[in-house]
């Protein structure tokens, strides 16, 4: 049997990432993010002499070991590690290589994050702060609008806890005055009911009667309409208003997000009921 000529590390790098391009459907982003990895590797290695085809498990370890020395943290040595074993788990596929060396390599143990929590003196903040947002008739219409949409949104994800993705997709049907169950389309088309209360009744119908008295022609199936390509408010859109709201509570951006917001809705319903 014929053996195959050694090919360089950037042959290998770049064959690795043509299959994943083609067969895992690998975007730009991800795959010069795999570039850039491997590419490290191999310049660690070739200062020590090594290319990835001779290259041996303690090689690696070493590579890995130089990040943690040049300050990476762990999610990123973690990341750097996938492509290394993805890489040499391809190669030996492939029969590029007789061996896998970094099959028994161990990642940095990343430290596990408390959840962020609002307190309820925090969560009255910010609704407390949206509604005078809402309710100041000296603004423009457009302007208030805007600010009783945040209001609502506020209002229906804290009292349903609705995940950000079903809370900006909820169809104008969900505002019905007589509405006392939201049907809400979940992960794989599941539906399920959530109970609504009157503050976010309340909230929704003061949404809507401003938005009617707008200039503009809404006529949109959205609760929250948008002019961008979904046609309805997007996640991150809803996430820069409640960070923006949040600083003029004195709340860091970085403790707020919607999924904050849902998690205390979570926490606070199981305080209640102790």
């Amino acid at each position: 049997m014929t053996r195959r000529p050694r090919a360089s590390d950037e042959a290998l790098v770049e064959l690795f990432l043509d299959m994943l391009a083609a067969e895992r459907g690998a975007g730009a982003n991800t795959l010069a993010a795999y570039r850039n990895d491997l590419e490290d590797m191999s310049a660690h290695l070739r200062a020590s002499g090594r290319s990835i085809t001779s290259a041996t498990t303690d090689d690696l370890r070493d590579f890995i070991a130089s990040l943690s020395d040049r300050g990476f943290k762990a999610s990123s040595l973690a990341r750097r590690l996938s492509a290394v074993r993805q890489l040499y788990r391809f190669l030996y596929a492939e029969e590029r290589r007789s061996d896998d060396p970094a099959a028994v390599l161990e990642g940095p143990k990343r430290a596990r994050l408390l959840p962020k929590v609002l307190s309820i003196g925090d969560v009255e903040k910010l609704l407390k702060k949206a509604q005078a947002n809402s309710e100041n008739a000296r603004q423009p219409l457009a302007q208030r609008l805007r600010a009783a949409r945040l209001f609502c949104l506020l209002e229906v994800v804290y009292a349903t806890g609705l995940r950000v993705s079903e809370l900006v997709t909820l169809p104008a049907s969900a505002a019905r005055r007589d509405q006392r169950m939201l049907v809400v389309r979940g992960k794989g088309g599941k539906e399920r009911l959530v109970p609504l209360n009157a503050k976010a009744k309340h909230a929704m119908s003061e949404y809507l009667e401003l938005q009617a008295s707008t200039e503009r022609d809404i006529k949109s199936k959205w609760l929250f309409p948008s002019f961008g390509a979904q046609g309805h408010l997007t996640r991150q859109h809803f996430a820069r208003e409640l960070k923006a709201l949040g600083q003029a509570c004195g709340i860091r951006s970085d403790r707020l997000s919607p999924h904050v917001l849902r998690h205390a809705f979570a926490s606070h319903l199981t305080a209640q009921r102790r």
